[in-house]
């Protein structure tokens, strides 16, 4: 596991200078968080005002609200789906020694909308099921929910690349995915993991940072330093969010590209890649 791990750290590292050589990517995971905050606003605030969450109880669904969720889900999982698609194709490119823009990887997701909205149904499908499940279930169920959401996560990681490399469907993407899975597990396991952890760290160091800078603002009475080491704790996390985002498409594609090619894409070592997906035996 431990060899497993600094395999996987080190293919993040040269995710991460991919990313440095195109530091535009950043642009999809921005737009997708901030086209996902337009469309909560969407749902939510006409519900509001209309009463729909006035009488909500777990024990009495009103169809309404479940239509209006049902609905919530598929378009916020389109839009992700869609700026991440759009992510993964520029990023393709550069792997395969390209120079990407932002043109390029809204190019590739609109050729690919049929299947990214196909693939946003079966996902907010499964989304609402499992959240509906959690809701219902009791400690040990919750626990065991968030089991299968998890290996769901894990299993569709690649259906992305998929889509963008291959001329097929939304299930088909999800077969092929669960299919590379068997030559990836550990990278996906491993390296999504290690993202999360790497992050999830220094998102603790932010918040720790930034509630320090804000008692020390709030013992000075000041107003405008309470404000800033707010704002710029926010910011923090907000850039270490799209820089996240961006990682993890980007280590999807790696893994993809040498799983399904057995190419190494620039940036990355070929003795590295060819050890880090050695097939499962």
């Amino acid at each position: 596991m431990f060899e497993k791990f600094r395999q996987s750290w080190a293919l993040m590292k040269a995710s991460a200078g991919v990313l440095s050589a195109d530091k535009e990517l950043l642009v999809f995971p921005a737009l997708s968080a901030l086209c996902c905050v337009i469309v909560a606003a969407t749902f939510f605030v006409p519900a509001a005002f209309a009463g729909l969450f006035e009488h909500f109880s777990r024990d009495h669904i009103d169809p309404v609200l479940a239509l209006l969720g049902f609905l919530f889900y598929l378009v916020q999982y389109f839009v992700i789906i869609f700026f991440n698609t759009a992510l993964v194709g520029a990023a393709m490119i550069r792997l395969r020694g390209g120079d990407p823009t932002v043109a390029d990887g809204f190019r590739i997701a609109m050729a690919k909308l049929p299947a990214i909205l196909g693939y946003a149904l079966i996902s907010a499908t499964v989304g609402l099921l499992l959240r509906a499940l959690q809701e219902r279930a009791g400690f040990i169920g919750r626990w065991v929910v968030g089991l299968i959401g998890a290996a769901w996560a894990v299993a569709t990681f690649l259906v992305v690349p998929v889509l963008v490399n291959d001329d097929v469907g939304p299930v088909d993407a999800v077969k092929r995915s669960v299919g590379l899975l068997k030559k990836t597990w550990g990278e996906n396991l491993v390296g999504n993991a290690g993202i999360g952890v790497v992050f999830g760290l220094l998102a603790v160091a932010v918040i720790l940072t930034g509630a320090v800078l804000i008692g020390v603002a709030a013992s000075l009475h000041s107003t405008p330093l309470i404000v800033t080491a707010i704002a710029l704790t926010v910011a923090g996390l907000v850039v270490m969010s799209l820089i996240q985002a961006a990682l993890t498409g980007i280590y999807a594609a790696a893994i993809y590209r040498y799983a399904e090619d057995g190419e190494v894409g620039a940036g990355f070592d070929r003795a590295l890649v060819a050890n880090a997906f050695r097939v499962k035996a």
